[in-house]
């Protein structure tokens, strides 16, 4: 049986919340610097295969070369910034331990992965868990969110989405994305999965009809370098969405058309500045426009997305919130319908065994 302590509500107010972080590679790093800033939440140890051994840095931060050991420090909540083949075990681990946990996108490798940790959370029920879809964070799409939720343009008709890079690995990551067994899937479960995630976001409501093609031709690993898919909601909101490893041109895009008008997401402010500007164009259409409607833009000059992301988990473990944005039910839709994808393509789930697809997702 797991057991599972957490803060009372009057500890969760008084207390600095001690940060462990399991993975400091780039994104360790960036989520350390975010946590530091804020004067609720402190890092007081980190983790990293590349560590031969243990120690301290010199400002203080002592350091593992095993989450194990990271584990046995005294942490309120531990950041999970690791590779997707123990991203799930680490969460559990995190978990059973009595901490808070915030697991980086995707939750696992597959949906097995991610169930494991629904059963686990719902073993504790006092702790926070939250994944980090950080695309839901940005500006832009926030405020394309409101505007859509507001009925001022009406339904939605249709969502077309692009999302792609030139590379399965860009900018020197590691090159364990080209590994099946580590990675679970190529560009669809890396990258993708936060298309799939807004598109699900905005629809609001899941995606039961699906076709797809899924591609690995052109790199020629076990992993998909393309993924096409054709898509339609209960209330026949219908979806297109393209992810790719062989877009030259790195791009970001998201057009949703409504009833009376539609919101277009285009570029993606990140750390390689190679997605372009981001903006938000709105348009409102009306009878006398000729297809040439008047249309408003944007152009978000920061990104907060990260210092957002961690304000929503800090806030939900001070005062006792739930996480809507990011929870785990979230994260185990936007897996179920990154499955639903790859099973479309009956020849890709043949060849892969996909035995994680079920006809009922």
């Amino acid at each position: 049986m797991t057991h599972c302590t957490s803060f009372t509500q009057e500890q969760r107010n008084m207390s600095t919340l001690r940060v462990g972080i399991a993975g400091y590679g780039v994104v360790g790093k960036r989520r350390r610097a975010v946590v530091d800033s804020r004067p609720d939440m402190k890092t007081v140890a980190v983790c990293d295969r590349f560590f031969e051994s243990g120690g301290r840095m010199d400002d203080g931060i002592v350091f593992h070369s095993d989450y194990r050991t990271l584990l046995e420090e005294n942490l309120d909540v531990l950041f999970v910034c690791l590779t997707n083949d123990v991203a799930a075990e680490v969460t559990i681990a995190g978990l059973r331990k009595g901490l808070h946990v915030f697991c980086e996108k995707p939750p696992g490798r597959d949906l097995a992965d991610i169930q494991a940790v629904v059963q686990t959370e719902k073993e504790c029920p006092g702790l926070k868990l939250m994944y980090g879809f950080n695309h839901r964070h940005h500006e832009s799409v926030r405020d394309a969110l409101e505007i859509v939720q507001s009925g001022e343009l009406g339904h939605i008709i249709n969502l077309k989405g692009v999302y792609g890079k030139s590379k399965l690995i860009t900018f020197n990551q590691p090159d364990w994305r080209t590994k099946r067994s580590i990675a679970g899937g190529g560009v669809l479960l890396d990258q993708g999965i936060h298309l799939v995630d807004l598109m699900r976001l905005f629809s609001g409501g899941d995606f039961e009809e699906v076709h797809s093609f899924i591609s690995n031709s052109y790199w020629n690993y076990d992993i998909e370098d393309n993924a096409y898919a054709l898509m339609k909601t209960k209330c026949g909101v219908v979806g297109m969405l393209h992810s790719s490893a062989t877009q030259w041109r790195h791009r970001f895009h998201l057009d949703i058309t409504l009833e009376r008008g539609g919101v277009i997401l285009s570029g993606i402010l990140s750390g390689s500045k190679s997605y372009g500007a981001e903006t938000l164009a709105v348009i409102r259409a009306n009878p006398d426009d000729n297809g040439d409607p008047k249309e408003q833009i944007t152009r978000y000059n920061n990104d907060p997305s990260w210092e957002n992301e961690i304000s929503v988990f800090a806030d939900a473990i001070k005062h006792g919130r739930v996480i809507h944005s990011g929870s785990s039910l979230e994260a185990l839709k936007t897996m179920q319908l990154v499955y639903k994808i790859y099973c479309a393509d009956a020849q890709w789930k043949e060849t892969y065994k996909l035995t994680d697809c079920v006809e009922e997702l």
